[in-house]
C-alpha cells in the first residue's frame, strides 16, 4: 500500500483545511510614518515579520509619508480569511505576501487580486510571473539542516538519496531525531512535498520510507523545526526554508546548511495586490519596490539571503551559484498549481501521507509557513 501512495503524489496538490480564519495577533504591528503620514498601508501576509522588517523600514525611507500595518497569518488561514472576505466583497489588506504560492493562485484565479504592470514586474522571472497579478519576489531554496554537535561530517547528507540511506544505516541513532514539516498542518509543506513528489517518486518514496522507520517528528513551521534542532532535540532539518536557516545559522555557528547536489526546490515568496484594496497606489509602489533592485539587494543581505544570479550566502554547504549548477528546480508561479485546487485529492495527499509516515488517518489542524 506504500508503494501504491507514493505514485498518488504526483497528481496532488492541497487545498486548505476548513477552520476559522485570523492572524497570529489581535492588532498589527504599526510601521508609522517617518513624516506627516498621507496614506496607509495594509501587508497581510503569511511572512515572518523578522525577515520583513528589513524591506519595511527600506521601502519607508523611500516612502516616508506611508503608514504601514502589518497582519501576520499562518498560511493557510491567510488563505481562509482572503478568499472570504473576497467571496463577500469585504476589503482585507492592500497587498497579501505568502511562501504558498499555490494558494496565491487560486485567489487570483478566483478574481481576488489586481493586475499591475510596471518597469519593476517586467524584471521578474517569466516562472515567478503570473498573468501580471502573482509575483515571486524572493529566491528560496529548501535545504538540509543540521546539527555539526550532533552529526559527525562523514553522515553529513548531500542529496535526497545520501539522507534515506543514512538513517537505514543509522536508524538507532537518528531515530526520533529527524524533523520536518507536518503537512497536515502546513501549506509550504504541502507545496514542497507534492513538489517533491514531482521530481523523483522513487528516491522520495524511499526517503519517506526510511524517515518513517526513524520515526520523523514533524512539526508545523520551519521556527519550530529550527528551535530543536538548536536545542538538540532534533539533529536534521529536512525540506526545511534556506532563508530562515541561514538566519538561525547566523544567530547559532552549531548550525549548518546543506543545499542537496542531486536537486534543489526553490520558491519565490509570492506578492498579490487585493482586488478590493482602497490604497491600492501605496500597495503598487510597495510592491515594486519587493522587485526593484533596491528592494532585491536588500532582500538578499537583510532578509531572505538567497539570490537568483548571486552567490549563495557564506557558509552555506552546496554549490556557489544555485542557478548556474544546474541543481535548482524552481516552483513555477504558474497554472500547473491550480492543477491539483480540489479537496478530494487535497484529503486523499493527505491521507497517503500520513499512511506512509505513521500508519494511521490523518488529523486536521490549523497551518503554518
Amino acid at each position: 500500500m506504500r508503494d501504491v501512495a507514493f505514485f498518488l503524489w504526483l497528481t496532488l496538490l492541497c487545498i486548505p483545511l476548513a477552520a476559522t480564519a485570523q492572524s497570529l495577533t489581535d492588532k498589527p504591528v504599526v510601521f508609522p510614518a517617518r513624516a506627516t503620514s498621507s496614506a496607509t498601508l495594509d501587508i497581510h501576509a503569511a511572512t515572518d515579520l523578522p525577515a520583513m522588517e528589513p524591506l519595511i523600514r527600506d521601502f519607508q525611507l523611500l516612502a516616508p509619508e506611508i503608514t504601514i500595518n502589518y497582519f501576520e497569518y499562518v498560511t493557510n488561514d491567510l488563505y481562509r480569511a482572503a478568499a472570504e472576505a473576497c467571496r463577500t466583497g469585504r476589503f482585507m489588506g492592500d497587498i497579501l505576501l505568502s511562501s504558498s504560492v499555490d494558494q496565491l493562485i487560486k485567489l487570483a484565479n478566483d478574481g481576488c487580486a489586481t493586475p499591475h504592470s510596471s518597469a519593476e514586474t517586467a524584471r521578474v522571472s517569466r516562472w515567478a510571473n503570473w498573468r501580471d497579478e502573482v509575483f515571486g519576489f524572493t529566491y528560496e531554496p529548501s535545504i538540509f539542516v543540521y546539527d555539526s554537535r550532533m552529526v559527525p561530517p562523514e553522515d553529513v547528507p548531500r542529496s535526497h538519496a545520501a539522507l534515506a540511506e543514512l538513517l537505514r544505516r543509522r536508524i538507532d541513532f537518528y531515530r526520533g531525531r529527524i524533523g520536518t514539516y507536518d503537512i497536515r498542518l502546513s501549506g509550504i509543506g504541502y507545496l514542497l512535498a507534492y513538489s517533491d513528489a514531482r521530481q523523483t517518486t522513487t528516491v522520495y518514496g524511499r526517503l519517506l520510507e526510511s524517515m518513517s522507520r526513524a520515526d520523523v517528528v514533524t512539526r508545523c513551521c520551519n521556527s519550530e523545526i529550527l528551535d530543536q534542532i538548536a536545542g538538540g532535540q532534533l539533529y536534521i532539518g529536512y525540506n526545511i526554508l534556506g532563508s530562515y536557516a541561514y538566519a538561525a545559522m547566523l544567530r547559532n555557528p552549531d548550525l549548518r546548511i546543506v543545499v542537496p547536489e542531486d536537486y534543489t526546490l526553490v520558491l519565490r515568496r509570492g506578492a498579490l495586490i487585493s482586488r478590493a484594496a482602497p490604497n491600492m497606489a501605496a500597495a503598487a509602489r510597495f510592491l515594486d519596490y519587493l522587485l526593484s533592485e533596491r528592494g532585491q539587494r536588500v532582500s538578499r543581505e537583510k532578509a531572505f539571503f538567497f539570490a537568483e544570479d548571486e552567490p549563495s550566502p557564506k557558509g552555506v554547504d552546496g554549490p556557489e551559484t544555485l542557478k548556474e549548477s544546474g541543481v535548482a528546480r524552481p516552483i513555477r508561479i504558474g497554472p500547473y498549481l491550480l492543477a491539483a485546487q480540489d479537496q478530494q485529492q487535497r484529503q486523499r495527499f493527505i491521507a497517503d501521507w500520513t499512511d506512509v509516515l505513521f500508519g494511521s488517518a490523518p488529523g486536521s489542524g490549523g497551518a503554518q509557513e
